[in-house]
């Protein structure tokens, strides 16, 4: 677990930091969403700091394909894709909607990212096994450096959280604690 370098031109992105999924209860050894939410936080901050891109995705919707894990039944609340005001949201801020785990998938993420001239990706967010490997696993693929900060995420699972920071992230990523990404960042 060690990161060793932050390309120039990083950007941060926070995967589904919103009230909907955030709400969703966590269990040991993987971080409480609020502490995710305050490592992210901390996280944005330096970012913009050093004017650095900062990606907000959320989630509103789901893939329509089959699979056997039962899909939750009933409407989401109304708030369910509101992104939480812990993260700070700012006006420079690269808000990113999305429909399926992945940040990437039918979304213009790598456009925004392109444009910007941006080569490296820190991650983090909710869920460890879902929005957070999708999006590693995309921006793996679309030819970025990624970093994820595995403190600042958390999954519903504990064992997927444990199987994905074990075993899948570290063949994706560099990954470390946000302190760390922080000092690579020069805070």
């Amino acid at each position: 677990m060690t990161a060793t370098t932050l390309d120039p031109t990083t950007a941060l992105v926070l995967v589904d930091l919103q009230k909907g999924i955030v709400a969703l209860p966590t269990t040991d050894p993987a971080p409480t969403a609020e502490a995710v939410v305050e490592r992210a936080a901390r996280l944005a901050t330096a970012f913009r700091e050093r004017g650095l891109p900062v990606v907000l995705v959320r989630v509103a919707g789901a893939a329509p394909g089959r699979s056997e894990a039962p899909l939750r039944s009933g409407r989401p609340p109304a708030d369910f894709a509101e992104l939480v005001p812990g993260i700070g949201r700012q006006e420079t801020d690269i808000v990113v909607t999305k429909h399926t785990w992945g940040a990437f998938h039918a979304t213009d993420l790598d456009l925004q990212l392109r444009r910007r001239g941006v080569t490296q990706v820190v991650l983090a967010g909710i869920a460890t096994g879902a929005g957070v490997e999708s999006t590693a696993r995309a921006a793996h693929e679309h030819g970025y450096h990624v970093t994820v900060a595995t403190d600042a995420v958390t999954d519903p699972d504990p064992e997927i959280h444990r199987f994905s920071v074990a075993k899948v992230l570290p063949r994706l990523a560099e990954t470390d604690t946000t302190d760390n990404i922080l000092a690579l960042l020069g805070r």
